[in-house]
């Protein structure tokens, strides 16, 4: 089937989806949503059999959906209607919500119902909830959806507003005002859902020292108190704010007006104004934890879910520490866990934004990841795990590749490329790992490839070793089992032996020096070099610049018209 995804940005839900049809065996092709113009010049070109949208800020143009049917993914119940379903589903507190596949028509959210999958509510983020339930519910409505489509005779459920089981209704657009925080009358538990109700966007906007903040990355605080409102502590990247009946961290700002209107760290945009507050170290009850180390039975896991897996020279660095002290515990394995949402996205771009130098940062960056890389590469006292149980993209894809094994989730998506910001070269050693563990061929289908990859296909590319079916909630329980399972096994010894073996040949036929030497070389270019199409293409991104039009590597359509136009 042909089948066309209109959308307003390739977001992580789109990305799924666009992997999940292909796989399927569908014909797809991607177009944002810029204009009416646009997306019907899109529909002439495809000729889809079906147009899907994933993710749109404006409705499908009538000329469109009269004459094609257009399933749009809305991420609420059945009868929910309105632009901030999820944002009400957190704030009000619901115990289980949903994802609605429904026909476009003239009335925004009340088109007939071609598929609806509810899911467990769990006390997350909004991003994190979108990434996780809301992603894997589309995916199987969407699939129902695409099957009822395909046989030709099925008729989509009329919306009832009127039936006892419809639970959802009309919700206006969350405001400012429904999420405003009162430092003298919430409970941290009301805060912390504000908070998160609006993260990633718009966020909750609040004051701090007289300038205008909006708040992100939101975290209960169990022993510390203060004044009601007052700033009473500091930790890593975040910022503890006293409640009525205690206190909340707050990892990420934005400030708006401002210099840096993106999202920061709290401790970088207020640095100069908390220079006297008490910094705590983070533990199990207390503080922002951003690395912790636990073990069980002769396996360490290491866990590092940094916001939106973006890793800071700084956080580069204290993983490094955290992982050669796993090293030199009484184990034999060490799980590289990530966090739930996002295992490693690379370099932390909004940070480099921010510097005085963006190039002497990016260097920085790059070393600091390549530092902790190299560590991993050369590990001889255990074996090493990558389990990835959110998703990655450019050098963290790279760094998941430097243990011996990577375990990944079924539903994560990977991002095995750097082209796309700017043609980065990238680094992490990927010119020896890839070869190494996908081979030559392989190798250059991933870096050349642009478009995201299911696990299926990195698997059949040598990019992963191993994918683990269960859902979200199984992922963790079952990496610890399987990790233990490995050790009991009567070739471990052997296969340790086996892997620093192979390192040493290796490193007599090309030291990993020289891969280093030669990668940052080319990224030398990208950051010091005359050709700026990094820095435009970071700057677009931590700004999120609308893009003008369709990159060719998603819009199918256009790239086969662009073909023919020449031929």
């Amino acid at each position: 089937m042909r089948i066309l995804l209109l959308t307003h940005a390739f977001n992580s839900l789109t990305q799924r989806l666009h992997v999940e049809l292909k796989a399927l065996g569908h014909e797809v092709s991607v177009e944002f949503d810029i204009n009416d113009a646009v997306a019907l010049e899109a529909v002439e070109l495809h000729q889809p059999d079906l147009i899907i949208a994933p993710f749109l800020k404006r409705a499908i143009p009538e000329s469109i959906w009269r004459q094609h049917v257009c399933l749009v993914v809305h991420p609420g119940i059945r009868g929910d209607r309105g632009p901030s379903s999820l944002d009400w589903a957190i704030l009000e507190g619901e115990a289980n919500w949903g994802v609605t596949v429904l026909q476009a028509n003239g009335e925004m959210d009340a088109g007939d119902i071609w598929a609806s999958v509810e899911f467990e509510m769990r006390e997350a983020a909004k991003g994190s909830l979108y990434r996780n339930e809301v992603t894997d519910a589309a995916v199987e409505a969407i699939r129902l959806a695409v099957e009822r489509f395909a046989t030709g005779d099925y008729q989509p459920e009329p919306l009832d507003a009127s039936d006892p089981d419809i639970r959802g209704e009309w919700r206006p657009l969350v405001k400012q005002t429904d999420r405003v925080i009162d430092w003298q009358r919430d409970t941290s538990e009301a805060v912390v859902k504000k908070i998160r109700s609006g993260d990633g966007v718009p966020g909750v906007k609040d004051t701090l020292y007289g300038r205008e903040f909006f708040l992100y990355d939101a975290r209960p605080e169990t022993r510390l108190k203060g004044t009601p409102g007052q700033l009473i502590a500091r930790c890593g990247p975040a910022i503890c704010r006293a409640t009525v009946d205690g206190a909340v961290w707050i990892g990420h700002l934005r400030e708006k007006p401002g210099e840096l209107p993106f999202k920061l760290p709290a401790t970088h945009l207020l640095a100069n104004e908390i220079v006297d507050l008490p910094a705590i170290e983070a533990d199990d009850r207390t503080g922002y934890r951003e690395i912790w180390y636990e073990e069980s039975d002769g396996v360490g896991f290491l866990h590092f879910p940094f916001y939106n897996g973006a890793m800071s020279t700084a956080q580069c660095e204290s993983l490094l520490t955290a992982y050669r002290a796993a090293k030199n515990r009484d184990t034999q394995v060490i799980v590289l866990m990530g966090g739930p949402d996002y295992w490693s996205n690379g370099m932390h771009l909004n940070l480099i934004e921010a510097a005085s130098s963006a190039a002497d940062e990016s260097w920085c960056n790059i070393n600091a990841i390549d530092d902790l890389a190299r560590e991993i590469i050369e590990t001889d006292s255990h074996l090493t795990i990558a389990a990835l149980q959110g998703n990655a993209g450019a050098g963290g894809v790279f760094l998941a590749r430097a243990a011996d094994e990577v375990w990944v989730r079924r539903g994560v998506i990977l991002n095995p490329h750097y082209k796309d910001m700017g043609n980065l070269f990238g680094s992490e050693y990927w010119t020896y790992l890839l070869p190494r563990y996908a081979g030559e061929e392989n190798a250059a289908r991933i870096v050349e490839n642009r478009l995201p990859m299911g696990v299926d296909e990195a698997q059949s590319l040598k990019l992963i070793d191993r994918v683990i079916d269960p859902k979200r909630e199984g992922f963790v329980p079952q990496v610890r089992q399987l990790a233990q399972a490995m050790i009991r096994t009567p070739a471990f010894t052997e296969r340790l032996h086996y892997k620093n073996a192979r390192r040493q040949a290796d490193e007599a036929v090309k030291p990993l020096a020289r891969y280093r030497e030669e990668e940052l070389e080319q990224m030398k270019r990208n950051f010091y070099g005359f050709d700026p199409s990094y820095h435009v293409a970071r700057y677009n991104f931590v700004y999120k610049v609308p893009k003008s039009r369709t990159p060719l590597t998603l819009a199918n359509h256009r790239w086969v018209a662009s073909v023919r136009r020449v031929s």
